[in-house]
């Protein structure tokens, strides 16, 4: 088990921000857990020991948004997630950890600017099979590094419209199965050591919490400020990944 203070000075607050977007509560700040936990470990290692942590989370999301999620959006999201995380986990060990928070930030930062920017009488749009395809398999490659898959799947349902629980129901799901299917290559890897499944045993309590505080919020603020702060956190977190990719890549 880990027995830095310090590391665990940065893992709780990054568990319980995971834990509040799987809630419902500005889904795009789950990206910087990773880099917050980075601070003290390295990501590979950050990443290894959140994955046990976020599958008590989907259980808890799973149960809070039982029975709303999107038939249709799932069925094309899902299926090109797979393909994602396959490539994933061949892709990852050719990318450097910098030109991973490049791509990512870079995919936030566009999004959130082309919402901002974009004529505000542009259509809703509906679930569409080549564009859920291509994002869902984004989210899966991203998720599988970093997890941070929440940027690339939000470029796909946000411009949707859909209603604040049935969006964050859908992505419960969506991120249910993409983490369940992620324990296979992790464990082929030889992420789940002793040290970090005994860390994430450790941390697990603070899991629950930030779900339920992210539901609770999400159940009093209203929907569009949910939103609001859904692009706002998705451009924050994009240009602090631009940067620190492009300092570690340039370093």
């Amino acid at each position: 088990m880990i027995e830095d203070p310090f590391f665990y000075l940065c893992a709780i607050p990054a568990i319980l921000i995971f834990g509040m977007a799987k809630g419902g509560f500005g889904g795009g700040i789950a990206v910087v857990s990773v880099p917050l936990m980075s601070l003290a470990i390295s990501p590979v290692q950050a990443a290894a020991i959140l994955l046990p942590i976020l599958l008590v989370m989907d259980a808890v999301a799973l149960w809070s948004f039982r029975g709303q999620w999107s038939k249709p959006n799932l069925r094309i999201i899902l299926p090109g997630a797979m393909i994602g995380i396959a490539l994933g986990s061949i892709g990852f060990r050719y990318l450097s950890e910098d030109m991973i928070r490049i791509l990512i930030g870079f995919i936030a930062v566009a999004f959130c600017l082309n919402y901002w920017f974009k004529p505000k009488s542009s259509p809703q749009r509906g679930p569409n099979k080549l564009r859920g395809s291509f994002w869902g398999a984004v989210a899966g490659f991203t998720s599988f590094g970093i997890h941070a898959g929440g940027p690339p799947i939000n470029i796909y349902l946000l411009p949707q419209r859909l209603e604040k629980s049935l969006l964050m129901g859908t992505m419960a799901i969506f991120f249910a199965v993409v983490n369940v299917v992620k324990l296979i290559p992790y464990s082929l890897q030889g992420s789940f050591d002793h040290t970090n499944l005994l860390t994430a045993a450790v941390l697990m309590p603070v899991a629950p919490v930030g779900v339920r505080l992210g539901f609770y919020l999400l159940h009093k603020v209203s929907e569009q400020l949910i939103y609001q702060i859904c692009y706002f956190f998705l451009f924050v977190v994009g240009v602090k990944l631009l940067v620190d990719g492009g300092l570690g890549a340039l370093g």
